[in-house]
């Protein structure tokens, strides 16, 4: 499955990247099927003739691989395969009770987890590729092998707490990966998620550590089950607990705060921070649900602020990685805009000088100005709550 082409993309006068990015991938993902129902709830009504697939459907992830295997970004790809994860694996970041669970639960013929996350023949084996492809791509860096992969991997992961399942997602793969390059020796490991809802099971796992600084962008959405799993509202005022005080840092912007405000936010807020913090590695989480149409979110970046983004990213990997940075799939639920919007991020991750794909369907006005006043708040709280954070 290792393929790469850069020279075709000189003979065809293509913008150049100086090296391939790895995609990570296994087709026994899409073994997982979360069913059919009222949106993701996996309920029938009774009175509609017409259920939608649950929003963490295989074909959405169909689409992300045929546009990098077939789209303009091809050539500047190389692929590889996937490896189930061993339980040895999962227990740096789970619980073994949880894992126990789990694997009752697939025994048992399936089981619903949480309201909107269903397990089901087939879903615990891809779990286990999520898991064990995300793993792969990071020792595919921390190995010396390539300085960015990227791990197209489904069912998600930063939802899933150490001791349970949460919002689509078993297993915690940006977690598993952030503690094996912990365990791999970086001293210190940074994450950035800007899937359009708070990474809350990440945030969990490190929320009592200083070596881990995770940085959630997300839409203001508020607990939507508080008196459950997600018990996390993605506030700004959960900042970390004991040695993790500081370390965790949340920016919930305002609903539909598109491609300026997301950038502003990066270059006031998560820029600042990671400069401070200086890591040795870097997780890049990302969701195409904060893109303008997407069904599960209401952020609307088009596909020129998922290109700006990338490119920030990689401009802090440089400075502060050697260039080192894992990329972990998590949400994006537009049956199509999402793999374009993937397309874009990578075009930005990989700096090309111009864009490969135009945008098939952005058109939606902004207005960022509320955004900028909500993240000019945040900048000076973090000034008087977070001592690292104090002179930026």
């Amino acid at each position: 499955m290792d393929s790469s082409s850069s020279s075709m993309a000189a003979a065809e006068g293509r913008p150049q990247a100086t090296e391939n990015l790895a995609v990570f991938w296994h087709e026994g993902m899409l073994a997982h099927d979360a069913g059919i129902g009222m949106f993701d709830t996996g309920g029938d009504p009774g009175f509609l003739d017409v259920l939608d697939k649950h929003p963490d459907n295989a074909d959405r992830v169909r689409n992300m691989v045929s546009i990098l295997c077939r789209g303009p970004i091809a050539p500047f790809l190389s692929w590889h395969f996937g490896s189930p994860a061993d339980a040895s694996d999962l227990l740096s970041f789970h619980t073994p009770e949880y894992i126990d669970e789990l694997v009752q639960a697939d025994a048992s013929g399936g089981k619903k987890l949480y309201e909107t996350t269903f397990m089901n023949p087939g879903s615990w084996g891809a779990a286990l590729l999520a898991a064990g492809t995300t793993l792969s791509a990071a020792r595919h860096i921390l190995d010396g092998r390539g300085k960015v992969a990227y791990a197209l991997v489904r069912p998600p992961g930063h939802h899933a707490h150490p001791d349970h399942a949460d919002g689509y997602c078993f297993l915690n793969n940006a977690g598993l990966a952030v503690q094996l390059a912990l365990d791999s020796g970086r001293t210190n490991v940074a994450l950035v998620d800007i899937d359009a809802h708070y990474g809350n099971g990440t945030a969990e796992g490190f929320y009592q550590t200083d070596n881990v600084l995770a940085i959630s962008l997300h839409m203001k959405h508020g607990s939507w089950d508080p008196s459950h799993s997600h018990l996390q509202s993605g506030s700004a005022d959960l900042i970390g607990e004991g040695r993790g005080l500081g370390y965790n840092l949340n920016i919930p912007l305002p609903i539909g705060s598109g491609d300026a405000g997301y950038e502003y936010a990066m270059n006031e807020l998560v820029v600042p921070a990671i400069d401070k913090f200086q890591p040795q590695f870097l997780v890049f989480v990302i969701g195409q649900d904060s893109s303008a149409f997407d069904p599960n979110g209401r952020q609307c970046l088009t596909m020129d602020g998922y290109r700006r983004i990338g490119q920030i990213m990689r401009s802090m990997a440089n400075r502060h990685s050697d260039g080192q940075m894992l990329i972990v799939q998590e949400g994006g639920y537009h049956m199509t805009y999402s793999a374009y919007c993937l397309h874009a991020t990578l075009e930005g991750v990989l700096s090309l000088e111009a864009p490969l794909l135009d945008d098939p369907i952005a058109y939606y006005p902004e207005d960022e100005k509320y955004t900028m006043k909500a993240v000019d708040v945040m900048k000076r709280c973090w000034r008087e709550s977070i001592p690292f954070l104090e002179d930026i």
